[in-house]
């Protein structure tokens, strides 16, 4: 391991060490890793203190005149000085600021962190207060997470394992994502939410050492929500797979999970899928994602608090939240918010037509209603047959107690 892994895992195992940042990008400036030495400074002035930050200053102008035509290199050494001078004190504002050379077309960018970064990060903490209605889902995931994080002794105990992981499934729109970010509110644990783009990469090896750093974070940074969505993709079943590309992924995600040398301990891992079918079965054993919790359509008081919510700041008027939750059984959120988005083009274009501006009225709503389908009952039908021929496990038994309330599906 040569002297820049060493100084990288130090930052890494300590994200905010402005100095570990600010060695690593000066041993990457050394080598002439210039954007690499960009992004470590950038790191470093998140959270360094003053004195540290003039040395980075001084540092990004020598970045930027290695960088430039070497015509004027007083010019714009001094140049790249001032605008980056000001690029710090704008971090504190929250505001991303340029450095430009005059000469050349490079861009350099201070991506504004520090108490800033702190403050929006704050602002974004949602929990289930701010989630309406499903309190079938809500109250198991306390049993199975919350409770864990927020009385550990007990558990400890009784010698339970506190992290691990669960598996949302239901139809699309439904609010999947929204419940793990106010899971991870409610246990006041670090929100990760995984894509399967950020982990896959063209190159051999590359898709499996991503998701090993970003396990790897989470569990230096506990505790920790870690939301992988699209499960489906992320961990689909290598016995239908046609290609042999995604199964060392596979593999990676399951010891990643539980193998022998890993620990969830302290991490919860959710995930979310739209067709859990797809999943490999290696996902949904014991110790892996313990439990699938079914994320039905929204109920009548959860539909009414989404018609609220999504007509706040509106102009409306003489709204019966009680009728529209009511007539809009099986909508998903996705959908009662395309129902509102259709009744406002009603009346804005009325309005272009006529000149004469309104509120967006009961009667709207209703003509927007009768226009549109809920779109989570081809996905029932479609769960409908695993239910009927694929359940012999209890796997669907929620959707099939949800299922019975619907002759019509």
């Amino acid at each position: 391991m040569n002297k820049i892994d060493v100084v990288k895992q130090m930052a890494e195992s300590n994200p905010e060490n402005g100095s570990a940042w600010y060695l690593l990008g000066l041993e990457y400036a050394q080598i002439g890793q210039n954007n690499e030495a960009l992004q470590a400074f950038t790191q470093a002035l998140r959270f360094c203190d003053h004195a540290l930050q003039q040395q980075i200053i001084v540092e990004l102008g020598k970045l930027a005149a290695s960088n430039t035509s070497p015509s004027h290199p007083q010019l714009v050494q001094h140049e790249a000085f001032e605008q980056t001078s000001v690029t710090v004190q704008e971090v504190e504002l929250d505001i991303p600021q340029q450095v430009e050379t005059q000469e050349d077309s490079s861009t350099f960018q201070v991506i504004s962190g520090g108490q800033a970064g702190k403050r929006g990060r704050e602002k974004e903490r949602v929990t289930f207060e701010d989630v309406g209605g499903l309190h079938e889902v809500k109250n198991a995931i306390h049993m199975k997470i919350i409770k864990p994080f927020v009385s550990p002794e007990l558990f400890e105990l009784f010698k339970k394992k506190v992290g691990g992981g669960i598996l949302l499934y239901g139809p699309p729109g439904c609010g999947k994502t929204f419940i793990a970010k106010a899971t991870a509110g409610e246990c006041r644990a670090r929100f990760i939410p995984i894509h399967i783009s950020d982990i896959l990469d063209p190159y051999i090896g590359g898709s499996e050492q991503n998701l090993r750093e970003i396990f790897s974070s989470a569990r230096a940074n506990n505790p920790s929500v870690l939301f992988l969505d699209e499960m489906d993709a992320l961990g689909y079943n290598r016995s239908r797979a046609s290609s042999n590309s995604m199964r060392t992924v596979v593999d990676t995600l399951l010891t990643e999970i539980e193998g022998i040398e890993t620990s969830t301990e302290k991490m919860l891992i959710i995930g979310a899928t739209n067709m859990p079918w797809d999943v490999d079965p290696a996902f949904k054993r014991p110790g892996r994602f313990d439990k699938m919790i079914f994320v039905s359509p929204p109920d009548e008081e959860a539909r009414k608090t989404i018609f609220q919510i999504k007509l706040t700041e509106r102009p409306v008027v003489d709204i019966d939240y009680d009728w529209l939750a009511k007539e809009t059984d099986l909508y998903s959120g996705a959908d009662i918010e395309n129902v509102v988005e259709t009744a406002t083009e009603m009346v804005i274009t009325e309005i272009m037509k006529t000149g004469v501006e309104r509120p967006i009225q009961m009667n709207d709503l209703k003509q927007a209603i009768a226009s549109t389908n809920p779109s989570t009952i081809e996905w029932l039908r479609t769960v409908k047959n695993y239910v009927k021929y694929a359940n012999q496990g209890g796997m669907y038994n929620d959707v099939e107690s949800f299922l019975s309330r619907y002759k019509r599906i």
